[in-house]
């Protein structure tokens, strides 16, 4: 800031913002882009408490009192920020204090003013000669960490994005050791069948009533505790499979349990601290974690279970939630009412025009219940989920059976859809965010993105029957689930457009479907497969994606049907 901005009395209250002086010996200033805060000198002692967004901290002090009328005068001009100081802080948030000479800025810039009680930004200031007895105002100019001023909603969504990652690292982990846990332990195909659907058992009990507890107490403890029981319950898995079967079973379920939350937690979560602005990027970046997930289980599963055992999976891989719990508690919160820490700047951005965030107390069922778009998404989300959840947990016994590919390789190759999912699920939130920014109409929105996450893998399955080589395969794969990845920015994004306070809910049921659409679907291919070919598994995947289409596009909306 130029110095003329001190100077002028116009500027210079627009430079304070709305801080007051008080009557004392000292006081202090701290300026913060176009605003001000004050703080309370105690003798020589004053204490920084406030960050200006682009990183720069600034403090104005009164090193003198004097009880004679006021006025502010310039020194000599700085080249474009105040930076004058006889004393400073080692740190951000630090006590400063008198005589630190050995922490004085080169780049020097005074003022003078006499302190009376008054209201800075209704001061009178002009530009004449310093007289004595004035005294001398101190603006410390100096840098802070990046990470101290990167927006609080971006860290509230990396956070989801890396608990969603483990989410699926400790999810997909079973796919690839169910291979050498089948051969230890006798299993057939319905049997692996219905150990790999075990776990949706649990899933879908806890679907709706996460979506309850989030919107009610708030999605940072209904997230948080998911991830610590599926956590204890991925690393019990090795215990219960040695035990018995029936021990194993149960044990899934426990995790699906702990991972049935999620979902509903983190829409939740991200309804209330995410503008509309970035509705699509946010939940593209969350669900990508899913994707990276996939990645992370598929890639490293075959190396630790060819080094360690299949057991050492399942151990590493359920430690990692202790990591992420320490950092969740630390700087998570359900609200930007609840946070502290959160600038006014980002608040007022992130509940500009927004509807109340305050919890919910009574679910409206009935209401819910009779509107045709929430119908929509509880059937979408069925259609796409069939298709989705087979691709995750009998990929790598497809690469292994039909394309002959051994455990590394399935592992490997099975990679390259979720890496495919990880890229087009942002690729898609940023042009559905950029479609809304440009006047397109968040109905026209969610549809354009969801026939694509419908047709395009409805399309691709089907040249799976006409591929001869396994690398086409592997690449019709890619192709499908990278199409798949637009669903983010169309029924995964829907829940928060037609009632934001209810996001949690509306996640719960439908995600319900989607469920169920898992442990029927995974049960279902292990007897098709039993009786038939991978064929027959494909074509009712096509089947479900394309009604998915019809009743998307006839009964969706993107506007707020409940309040």
């Amino acid at each position: 800031m130029a110095m003329s901005g001190l100077v002028s009395n116009r500027n210079f209250g627009h430079f304070i913002g709305s801080g007051i002086l008080c009557r004392g010996e000292q006081a202090i200033l701290l300026h913060r882009g176009e605003r001000s805060s004050v703080a309370v000198v105690h003798g020589n002692i004053v204490k920084p408490i406030s960050v200006s967004p682009n990183g720069r901290q600034f403090i104005l002090l009164s090193l003198h009192h004097s009880d004679k009328s006021h006025r502010v005068y310039p020194q000599h001009r700085s080249k474009g920020s105040f930076a004058c100081c006889s004393f400073s802080s080692s740190s951000p948030g630090g006590w400063l204090e008198a005589g630190d000479k050995d922490k004085i800025v080169e780049n020097r810039t005074s003022a003078f003013y006499k302190s009376e009680e008054y209201d800075i930004t209704e001061a009178k200031l002009d530009s004449l000669p310093s007289p004595d007895e004035t005294n001398e105002a101190i603006l410390v100019e100096r840098d802070i960490p990046w990470w101290q001023s990167f927006p609080k909603r971006w860290v509230i969504v990396l956070l989801c994005f890396a608990a969603f990652l483990l989410c699926n690292m400790d999810r997909v982990n079973m796919s690839i050791a169910i291979l050498p846990m089948s051969k230890e332990f006798n299993w057939n195909s319905a049997t692996v069948g219905l150990i790999q659907s075990s776990f949706f058992w649990g899933y879908l009990l806890t679907q709706i009533l996460g979506g309850i507890w989030a919107d009610k107490i708030g999605g940072k403890l209904v997230l948080g505790f998911g991830v610590v029981w599926w956590s204890v319950a991925t690393v019990l898995t090795p215990i219960a499979a040695k035990i018995g079967l029936p021990f194993l079973l149960i044990m899934r379920a426990f995790m699906g349990i702990g991972e049935g939350v999620a979902m509903p937690a983190m829409i939740n979560l991200l309804s209330k601290w995410i503008p509309v602005s970035e509705r699509s990027r946010s939940l593209a970046l969350v669900y990508s974690g899913m994707y990276l997930g996939s990645v992370t289980g598929l890639a490293f599963s075959p190396i630790l279970i060819h080094k360690f055992g299949w057991p050492s999976v399942f151990y590493s891989f359920g430690s990692l939630g202790s990591i992420w719990f320490a950092l969740w508690l630390r700087k998570a919160y359900s609200s930007p009412e609840e946070d502290p820490e959160l600038s006014k700047e980002e608040k007022k951005l992130i509940m500009g025009g927004s509807l109340s965030k305050e919890p919910v107390k009574v679910i409206p069922w009935r209401l819910i219940l009779s509107k045709a778009p929430v119908w929509a998404l509880i059937i979408s989300h069925f259609c796409h989920n069939w298709g989705t959840f087979i691709l995750l947990t009998w990929m790598p016994t497809y690469y292994n059976q039909v394309l002959k590919f051994n455990l590394t390789e399935s592992g490997l190759l099975c990679v390259l859809p979720w890496l495919t999912m990880a890229a087009f699920a942002n690729i898609g939130g940023w042009i559905a965010d950029t479609l809304v920014s440009r006047g397109l109409s968040i109905t026209a929105v969610r549809k354009i993105m969801q026939s694509i996450g419908f047709l395009g893998p409805a399309f691709f399955l089907t040249q799976l029957s006409y591929v001869r080589t396994p690398a086409m395969a592997v690449l019709c794969m890619a192709c499908s689930q990278g199409s798949d990845a637009f669903s983010q920015s169309g029924l995964y994004s829907n829940h928060q457009d037609i009632g934001p306070r209810y996001a949690g809910v509306l996640l719960g049921l439908s995600n319900t479907a989607g469920v169920l659409a898992g442990v029927f679907g995974t049960a279902a291919t292990g007897y098709i497969l039993q009786r038939g070919s991978w064929d027959d598994v494909f074509k009712v995947s096509v089947a479900l994606y394309i009604i998915g289409t019809l009743v998307w596009n006839l009964f969706s909306t993107g506007e707020k049907i409940l309040d």
